[in-house]
């Protein structure tokens, strides 16, 4: 089992994931370059990411490994089993999506979604990250004062420039086409109450439902009580949707 957290996340993200499944898989828990104190590398960054797991896959003779990603690592874990379908086993996909800028603008175009990544960039290198903004923008994602902080720690150890590259990648990044190519069997597991002032559960599935319609045989699962760290917010939902998944 490969584990992958998301922006400016720790692998620490996983402790309970692996505490559950240890004595049945041989878990491999990643932090990636740039993110919770780990040094960053230069762009681009997630095609490299992507990469380097593919060679680490690989090198250490993984045959099928099942693939966790959380939001970034979820992006990560699609755009690896995309371009190495041969590598993966199954995959959960927790609260991420294969084009990010269509989650706002659904009918956006791979090529606008590239362009616009460029005002991703400017908006996020002009603003000021106050500790207030920052743990604002958290509380969207996790309810528990103890997890926000947690998140918020890995934040301010991690190395910003590192943060903006991912972002701006990811929102110029389109992978709604090349989802088409994974073979492996997929489990998505998404939320909306975070974000309720901005969406609804009717809204959210539409989208996603439209954002993975050309990933065959994909089983989305959304919560209605959980914010974006599932794991956090609701772990027995969100061991029962794995455990049901796994063989």
């Amino acid at each position: 089992m490969i584990l992958i957290p998301g922006l400016a996340s720790s692998g620490e993200t996983w402790d309970s994931t692996v505490a559950r499944y240890q004595d049945r898989y041989e878990c491999h828990v990643l932090t990636l370059a740039g993110f919770a104190g780990v040094p960053r590398i230069s762009g681009p960054m997630l095609d490299k990411v992507r990469d380097e797991l593919a060679a680490y896959i690989r090198d250490k003779k993984l045959v099928k490994p099942l693939i966790v990603g959380h939001s970034l690592g979820g992006f990560l874990t699609l755009s690896l089993a995309s371009k190495y379908p041969d590598l993966p086993g199954k995959l959960i996909i927790v609260d991420a999506v294969p084009s990010l800028a269509a989650m706002f603008q659904p009918d956006i175009t791979a090529a606008q979604a590239k362009a616009q990544s460029a005002m991703t960039r400017q908006y996020m290198t002009s603003q000021p990250q106050t500790a207030e903004a920052t743990r604002a923008m958290i509380k969207q994602m996790a309810t528990a004062d103890a997890d926000v902080d947690r998140i918020v720690g890995w934040g301010r150890a991690s190395d910003y420039s590192a943060i903006v590259d991912a972002m701006t990648e990811m929102y110029g990044a389109d992978l709604r086409d090349d989802i088409a190519a994974i073979r492996s069997p997929t489990l998505v597991l998404a939320t909306w109450i975070g974000y309720k002032e901005y969406t609804d559960r009717a809204k959210t599935e539409a989208n996603l439902r439209r954002e993975y319609s050309k990933l065959e045989g994909v089983d989305i699962r959304i919560s209605d009580t959980s914010r974006h760290f599932i794991m956090y917010d609701e772990p027995q939902w969100f061991f029962k949707q794995i455990d049901g998944f796994l063989p």
